[in-house]
C-alpha cells in the first residue's frame, strides 16, 4: 500500500482569492492524490493534478473560466 502524507494549507479560491484551510494528502513521492476543504463557505474543485477550492457562492461557469484563465485550457478526463 502506498504510504499517504497529509498535511494543513491554506489555498485561496480559483475565482476570488479567498483563504481556506485545506487539508492536503500526497503520496511519499510527494505527488498530489486528493484534499479536503476544512473550512466553511467553500467546496472543492475537482482537479487530478493540484488541490483547488473555490467560494460555494461562485458558479461552476465562473469556476471553469477562472481555472482556465489561470491554468489554460484543461484536457478532459480520457484525453489523459
Amino acid at each position: 500500500m502506498t504510504e499517504k502524507f497529509t498535511k494543513g494549507e491554506a489555498h485561496g479560491c480559483i475565482v476570488c482569492g479567498k483563504l481556506y484551510q485545506v487539508y492536503v494528502v500526497n503520496d511519499a513521492n510527494g505527488k498530489y492524490i486528493d484534499c479536503k476543504v476544512m473550512s466553511a463557505g467553500a467546496r472543492h474543485v475537482p482537479d487530478s493534478r493540484r488541490p483547488l477550492v473555490a467560494c460555494e457562492k461562485h458558479t461552476a461557469e465562473q469556476v471553469e473560466a477562472a481555472v482556465v484563465r489561470v491554468y489554460g485550457a484543461q484536457p478532459d478526463d480520457g484525453d489523459a
